[in-house]
């Protein structure tokens, strides 16, 4: 493997407007403890740090407001304080691309941009060119779509820069789709991009959308989503799962700190908790970073733990997973003991989510349930919410109420007892 680096703006096909940002810089909101800024939400593994969240979902009183959406889209939606942030792709071939911004209050729409995508929009008939989630540093949004193009807009939709990656790399397509979501550390966008033809991660300039570092990756099929986590005191590394195995790269360089080239999964993204990061090759596998190797340490590894699209929930000492059919499983990051598993029905592309003891899953036929985890014996479900459509994406959680997506429709739903 070899790591390019770029920093000639003429490499690449992009709009920076400079002058902008040292006013927004100044300007800038942080990242509140509310926001959910990204895929899985705040520490990208799908858990929410608020106490307080919906118990009772039970329509139409659990329904706060919809927002009606065009085309397609399984991104999940992004909460950066008072506004939810969605992307959609449309037109006979998927080629306009959309981002959105509503008002979390009542749904009103705020601002609403498009643009032409640049790249391939081919994909599979169950995902789209919208699937990749946003992300964003309290600042600005980043929106990665399946045509490799990277849009970065402030918070009030003004374009910054727009990207178009297939001019740089052009075999970086399939007739698949894409649908791995970017990271920010910092002031470095970390952007995940595997197919059989061209695969790299990339360390793309925030502020510029010029290349700081380009690591190449095995040639494969690829929709896992890099993650960002703690993996010693005062080092935060990016991890990037694929086919290949799992390897971890300093943010700011993209320097290979460990490497495991065991198989993984390719479509379930690696979940950091305590320091250990949990990925899933036919089974649930632990691992940890060894001081003494560029080579983690496998913890553990368990088989009954094996979740299927859905990524791995860590909550405290549990580690919770979620199969394709629909078997939620729950064990000890201790030791990966099986300690019970629920059966939920429906199918599930989905990851789970969860905050204050209760866990989130949407099945594929639009049915959101909540599960009570707390109790030692096993989880139950409390509630559950048909919402009458298809739903492949991630949930979302921020201020005490879920967000939840579709195709063709935008929910709000809050605790039906509070209404």
């Amino acid at each position: 493997m070899t790591i390019k680096l770029a920093n000639h703006p003429s490499s690449i096909t992009l709009c920076v407007l400079r002058l902008t940002l040292p006013l927004l810089c100044l300007a800038a909101a942080q990242l509140l403890a509310a926001d959910w800024p990204q895929f899985r939400g705040p520490h990208g593994n799908g858990v929410s740090d608020e106490t307080e969240a919906p118990a009772v979902l039970n329509a139409p009183k659990s329904i706060a407001w919809t927002a009606d959406l065009p085309g397609r889209g399984l991104s999940s939606p992004i909460i950066i304080g008072d506004r939810v942030f969605v992307t959609c792709s449309s037109g006979p071939q998927q080629e306009r691309l959309h981002v959105f911004c509503f008002n979390a209050s009542d749904g009103s729409k705020r601002w609403e941009r498009q643009f032409w995508a640049t790249g391939r929009t081919m994909t599979q008939t169950k995902t789209c060119v919208a699937a990749p989630t946003p992300v964003s540093d309290g600042r600005r949004i980043f929106a990665h779509f399946s045509s490799n193009d990277v849009i970065c807009l402030d918070l009030d939709g003004n374009l910054l820069w727009l990207r178009g990656l297939t001019r740089d790399y052009p075999n970086a397509s399939n007739s698949i789709g894409l649908s791995s979501s970017p990271v920010i550390v910092g002031d470095t966008l970390v952007v995940q991009v595997e197919t059989d033809a061209e695969s790299f991660v990339a360390g793309i300039d925030a502020a510029t959308g010029v290349n700081r570092w380009k690591q190449e990756r095995p040639r494969n099929r690829n929709w896992s989503s890099p993650v960002v986590f703690t993996d010693k005191p005062g080092r935060q590394v990016v991890a990037i799962q694929g086919l290949g195995g799992v390897v971890t790269l300093l943010p700011t360089t993209g320097e290979i700190v460990w490497n495991r080239t065991n198989e993984s999964a390719n479509i379930s993204s690696p979940t950091p908790g305590n320091g250990v990061l949990y990925v899933s090759c036919r089974a649930l596998v632990a691992l940890q970073a060894d001081s003494e190797s560029h080579t983690p340490k496998e913890l553990w590894r368990n088989h009954l733990l094996a979740p299927g699209t859905a990524s791995p929930i860590v909550l405290s000492d549990h580690v919770f997973t979620l199969n394709s059919g629909g078997k939620l499983c729950c064990g000890k990051t201790s030791t990966g003991e099986r300690l019970w598993q629920l059966q939920l029905k429906g199918a599930f592309s989905s990851s789970p989510i969860t905050a204050g003891g209760k866990l989130y899953t949407v099945s594929e036929k639009g049915v959101v349930r909540v599960v009570d985890v707390t109790k030692p014996e096993g989880g139950q479900v409390i509630s559950e919410l048909d919402l009458g459509q298809t739903i492949l994406c991630t949930p979302a959680i921020a201020n005490g109420t879920l967000y939840i997506r579709s195709d063709a429709k935008l929910w709000k739903l809050v605790n039906a007892i509070a209404r």
